[in-house]
């Protein structure tokens, strides 16, 4: 718990990535390995239950491990010693037989990773689900598309939401395709102590491995070849970069001169009363923005020295546990803020007359280009919109002075809402993605 990270607090995720849950998937991993050696007849089936039984976490002290870590710099080696203490004597052998601590604390950061993909994942689900509601109510709601801050031509916030959809799916096939192996490998990743333990094939012993903890295989031990994680940083991150661009679009337009959009439940201020802050999105947008840097401290960690690296795998601990916090965090926020989004399209429609008629200048320049010449159409709206602006009034007003467009329906031509192309076929090819 942090007073600085408002935004994972009380998150599903929270659970999964506690100090609490680390520790027990650090003692799964010791356990696992028991019985996938006493699967292939390497060790007694008495010893894989009587480590398995030991094995819970609630009867270690997180923070005195915590402190004795400092000596071996990793908590698996006073992990060890306690968890051997703790299993009758006789099967005291089989803890950690063969391994060594990075096989133990990387299987152990993929079971997290694991448990809390899925509800990572499943709550990316809940969130498309609601945005694929928004999508088709909104169907053909017009609105002012908006580039480089400034009107551009008309859109849908149907089409919006559609997008913002898009990107928490991408999120989510990101992360479901992530691949998290079990790690086993010994003292330099040859599997040799297991040979001398008797294993004829070391290499079926990864595999029992990964089936007890059901994590994947690995081809090779990845002490120096860091694809898991990093894969695992990558997808992270693109997944808050998503949830961010959703959180950024909404802080824009519930902007109190805008107020297309307003969340739910804003928050408060601690000095205005009158104010409600779109505070989900605000955190949202927090975490997208930190989750880059964390990323590439993973990648940064790529280039492992030898067959055990000094400090690039430490980096990796804390910069992927907070990684995991963030997105946890940052998707619960999601999910609260596109179930209350509120949603004006009355002022939407409003706004769409802000430029007077300019927002239909594409159209404008192509139909009228077909009846005067391109050259002609080009001047005539250019000095239209000047005269416009110079006497405080619509576009519409200056064009329909024309006499060279008495016979054009000027009306129906500058209309926004006739001028958003394909955005409702768009939106309907977005939402059959499942």
């Amino acid at each position: 718990m942090t007073l600085f990270d408002p935004g994972s607090e009380d998150a599903p995720t929270e659970r999964t990535t506690s100090e609490q849950a680390f520790l027990q998937a650090l003692l799964d991993a010791e356990a696992g390995l028991t019985r996938a050696q006493s699967s292939l007849g390497l060790a007694p089936a008495a010893a894989a239950d009587a480590v398995t039984a030991a094995a819970v976490a609630d009867r270690f002290d997180v923070r005195d491990l915590a402190r004795r870590a400092r000596t071996g710099g990793n908590p698996v080696i006073p992990l060890v010693a306690d968890l051997t203490a703790a299993v009758p004597a006789e099967y005291g052998a089989y803890v950690h037989r063969g391994a060594t601590s990075q096989d133990v604390l990387d299987t152990a950061l993929m079971l997290v990773a694991a448990r809390t993909l899925e509800v990572v994942v499943g709550e990316l689900d809940d969130v498309a689900e609601v945005l694929a509601g928004i999508a088709a109510e909104h169907r053909d709601t017009v609105m002012p598309g908006r580039t480089l801050t400034q009107h551009a031509v008309p859109t849908t916030f149907g089409l919006k939401a559609a997008g913002w959809r898009s990107l928490v799916l991408d999120a989510r096939d990101r992360l479901r395709a992530v691949v998290l192996p079990v790690q086993l490998g010994g003292a330099a990743g040859t599997l040799a102590a297991f040979e001398a333990y008797g294993a004829t094939d070391p290499t079926a012993l990864v595999d029992a491995y990964a089936t007890e903890l059901g994590l994947s295989a690995p081809e090779l031990p990845w002490h120096v070849l860091r694809t898991p994680v990093a894969d695992l940083g990558g997808a992270l991150a693109f997944a808050a970069g998503a949830l961010g661009k959703t959180a950024v679009d909404v802080l824009i337009l519930s902007r109190t001169e805008i107020g297309e959009l307003a969340e739910g439940a804003g928050g408060g201020s601690s000095a205005m009363p009158h104010k409600a802050n779109p505070v989900r999105a605000t955190l949202i947008a927090a975490a997208a923005r930190r989750a880059p840097g964390l990323a590439a401290t993973l990648y940064g960690s790529l280039p492992a020295e030898d067959e055990r690296p000094a400090g690039a795998w430490h980096a990796e601990w804390a910069t992927l546990r907070e990684l995991l916090r963030l997105v946890g965090g940052a998707v619960r926020d999601a999910s609260e803020l596109v179930g209350g989004l509120v949603v004006r399209g009355g002022v939407m429609r409003a706004h769409l007359g802000l430029t007077g008629g300019a927002i239909v200048s594409e159209r404008l320049s192509v139909e009228l280009a077909g009846l005067l010449g391109r050259g002609r159409a080009r001047a005539l709206l250019a000095d239209a919109a000047k005269s416009a602006r110079g006497r405080g009034c619509s576009l519409l007003d200056v064009l329909a002075e024309e006499p060279d467009l008495k016979r054009v329906d000027l009306g129906e031509l500058m209309d926004p809402a006739r001028y958003v192309g394909a955005a409702g076929v768009l939106v309907d090819r977005a939402l059959a993605r499942l």
